[in-house]
């Protein structure tokens, strides 16, 4: 029986990637937190690195454009399903996200994991 490749957790579109290069020329090394509410909603926020404190339980479900993505292990329990896809919409982002003042926000998207994917995400040990 053949193992199913182990899917990306998160994912970029190819907007948020030309973002992101663009918010990478600005600032340096970035890095992304899928915020779980309060503030700014749930939302993707985009920080230079260094400049968010990372939680010992928070989990780095993969890179974007480079960026290590992030999300809090409560939020990892109800997205660990689903595929995170960053998009970009236009709009004014969080008002802490660096993308913020450019006309443009991160937007999170999802889709489900299939049953195979679902399979090859515990074989590996990620949910």
């Amino acid at each position: 029986m053949a193992t199913a490749t182990v899917p990306e957790q998160v994912t970029a579109t190819a907007e948020a990637l030309k973002l992101i290069e663009e918010l990478q020329g600005q600032h340096g090394p970035i890095m992304f937190y899928q915020s779980g509410g309060c503030c700014e909603g749930s939302a993707p926020m985009c920080f230079p690195v260094g400049e968010f404190r990372i939680g010992s339980r928070d989990k780095k479900v993969g890179e974007i454009g480079g960026a290590e993505f992030f999300i809090s292990p409560q939020q990892f329990e109800y997205w660990k399903h689903t595929q995170i896809i960053i998009d970009v919409v236009p709009g004014f982002g969080a008002a802490f996200s660096l993308e913020g003042p450019g006309g443009l926000q991160f937007h999170t998207r999802s889709r489900v994991f299939t049953d195979e994917e679902i399979h090859a995400l515990r074989d590996a040990g990620k949910i």
